[in-house]
């Protein structure tokens, strides 16, 4: 899809200034670094789309796809950034480095790789939203490294903005973060990013994105650091490719890099490796550009250099300096990956083994740092340690596509023991609802051990509610969240600490229809168990024993025969009319299906799709395991 026409509009009769050459990248002062973070679907990557073509990255007659930073499928489906990525553009003689980060809390850590590369960052609010969790965790790690912001207001076209509530809101959470006074004398931008205007006030004229480069190049200070100085470059990414092998990208922090030069790798474990710079390049619009040094503060992509890890540093080969490694906050989730051992396995997958599966999970690990993996006593098991539901379903997702097949068991959280006293991690948790929902909302958190911290009615019918809540009673409560809301409901919850066990809560009330044998589901026995509950499964699919078909509308496991044939008599009889009750089956998308397992129930991924299915196919075996 081409880009829209505010935006070609804009850059055809008020092209901003820029640099068809590249400059001097020693010069410091004509560089700026800035990460674009937010909470989800705040704009944040429309924004940078428009910064590329009002900079000249684009030409006014290229046909650009909209969000064009969103490079992964998984990301352009479901409309969020899920790997930070970094683009370059130029303003008069200022060369600034973008990157764009994640919104979901779950891909906290690309967020916090992403800040040790930046000098300042842009903080987008929605200007009807205000600031919600997301945008409190972002914040809070860039006022701990010491970094500057421009807050950029967002949305100001909606019809419920409320522009100067929401800075008000910001201001708050800035002096709840404890920022410096220096943090706190920030510019504001109100901006519309879809049609690539902005101004210096809400009610102001609205134009293009140069109050915007100019608060950045005014407010954002140039990269510290000397050329002469020992060579180090923080590594923050390691990104595969076909023909140069292993680039690592990262940020020269002082001295200057060059090509064919030797350097230093300084790993985690302190161990070293010489290695040669074989490529270097740096980033223009969405190219990379090949270079023959690059000098303090530039974003920069090495080849040559082979077992370079996240976090680790690259230094002078006489005399290694390492920085420091760059850590993230702890999982609080983890979930069981093994093999795929039921009667289907190895039909529609490539990677079926524990070998590929466990080559795959370091891979991850290796290049994620918020992912861990950890080795059971048995070698078709693996725990996978991260920080939430999404975060995870992304992960399977990805596997499955790239052609695994695996099961997965129910997400578990992570609890801590401390002076004898077994503590869990809790959720910040914010609902924004219609008026009417709110009771029906606050009843369901109430039996998920939530507690009500705040409630804010801003008389526009609909109702903004903070819980603090155990992660545990969060696990498979979206879905119920968006039916009882009808689907109008706001749901966004963030990490908030460890605090003690609350007690029991109910993961599912209603128990599962299991397939007790083996075959392809018939019409007529669909029909005679839609009164027991909801079908996963329709006529024509196939089954096997122990394979869960739909959810019992009681608590308890029922195992029915949905291979059932109607028996042919001589007597003649009319069953149209029973067939076309046929309700039709419920196919559960991953994040439902994760949402909705047991601990003694499993999710069989495959390239075809997604089954549910028991621990133990076998009745008797789970019967003898529940005894």
């Amino acid at each position: 899809m081409g880009v829209q026409v505010s935006h070609s509009e804009t850059t055809s009769d008020s092209r901003l200034p820029s640099l068809s050459e590249p400059g001097s990248l020693s010069q410091t002062t004509q560089l700026r670094n800035v990460a674009i973070v937010a909470h989800v679907d705040h704009g944040k990557t429309t924004l940078v789309d428009a910064m590329l073509w009002q900079s000249g990255t684009f030409r006014s007659n290229q046909d650009v796809r909209e969000r064009v930073m969103d490079s992964m499928d998984l990301e352009r489906e479901k409309g969020i950034t899920i790997m930070a990525k970094n683009t370059a553009v130029r303003y008069g003689d200022t060369r600034i480095n973008i990157v764009d980060t994640p919104g979901h809390s779950d891909f906290g850590g690309e967020v916090e790789r992403t800040l040790r590369m930046v000098d300042g960052i842009m903080l987008l609010v929605d200007a009807a939203e205000g600031p919600l969790p997301q945008t409190r965790f972002v914040l809070s790690k860039a006022l701990e490294l010491g970094l500057p912001a421009v807050v950029v207001i967002n949305k100001i076209d909606r019809s419920d903005a409320r522009p100067q509530q929401v800075l008000n809101d910001v201001y708050d959470l800035f002096i709840d973060l404890e920022a410096s006074d220096h943090q706190l004398e920030f510019p504001v931008i109100y901006a519309i990013a879809r049609e690539g205007r902005s101004a210096l006030s809400a009610e102001g004229p609205v134009g293009d994105l140069r109050p915007l480069f100019e608060a950045i190049v005014s407010h954002i200070p140039p990269p510290g650091g000397h050329g002469a100085d020992p060579l180090q470059v923080l590594v923050t990414n390691v990104q595969p490719d076909s023909y140069l092998g292993p680039l690592a990208v990262g940020r020269v922090i002082q001295g200057t890099l060059r090509t064919r030069e030797m350097v230093t790798l300084c790993h985690r474990d302190d161990s070293r490796t010489r290695v040669q710079v074989n490529a270097l390049f740096v980033y223009e619009g969405l190219e990379r550009v090949e270079v023959s040094e690059a000098g303090p503060g530039s974003i920069v992509a090495i080849a040559g250099m082979e077992g370079i890890g996240l976090g680790e540093t690259i230094a002078d080969a006489e005399n290694p300096d390492p920085l420091k490694p760059i850590s993230v906050d702890e999982p609080t989730m983890s979930m069981e990956f093994r093999i795929n051992d039921s009667p289907f396995s190895g039909r529609a997958g490539r990677f079926v083994t524990s070998r590929h599966l466990r080559e795959r999970l370091r891979k991850e690990a290796t290049g994620n740092l918020s992912i861990r993996l950890e080795e059971t006593d048995s070698p078709d098991r693996f725990l996978v340690y991260g920080r939430g539901e999404l975060q995870m379903a992304i992960l399977i997702e990805q596997m499955r596509r790239e052609g695994y097949e695996l099961s997965v068991g129910m997400p578990q959280v992570l609890t801590r023991k401390i002076d004898g006293e077994v503590q869990e991690p809790y959720e910040a948790a914010l609902i924004d609802v219609a008026e009417e929902f709110m009771g029906l909302v606050v009843q369901k958190m109430g039996i998920r051990r939530g507690l009500m911290t705040r409630m804010v009615n801003h008389g526009s019918g609909r109702v903004r509610l903070e819980f603090s809540i155990p992660s545990r009673g969060l696990i498979g409560y979206r879905t119920e969240f968006l039916t009882d809301t009808k689907g109008t409901g706001i749901l966004t919850h963030l990490f908030d600490g460890y605090r003690a066990w609350a007690g029991t809560i109910v993961h599912r009330t209603t128990g599962a229809l299991v397939a007790d044998r083996g075959g392809r589901v018939t019409g007529y026995a669909v029909v005679n168990l839609q009164e027991r509950g909801e079908l996963f499964v329709g006529p024509g699919d196939e089954v096997y024993r122990g394979m869960i078909v739909g959810e019992n509308s009681r608590d308890a496991d029922l195992d029915v025969n949905v291979t059932k044939e109607k028996k042919l008599t001589n007597m003649r009889s009319s069953t149209a009319d029973n067939f076309e009750k046929q309700v039709p089956p419920r196919r559960m998308s991953l994040e439902e299906s994760i949402e909705f397992v047991r601990d003694d129930e499993l999710i069989e991924i495959t390239p075809s799709g997604f089954r549910l299915r028991k621990r133990h196919l076998d009745p008797n075996d789970r019967k003898r395991t529940t005894a």
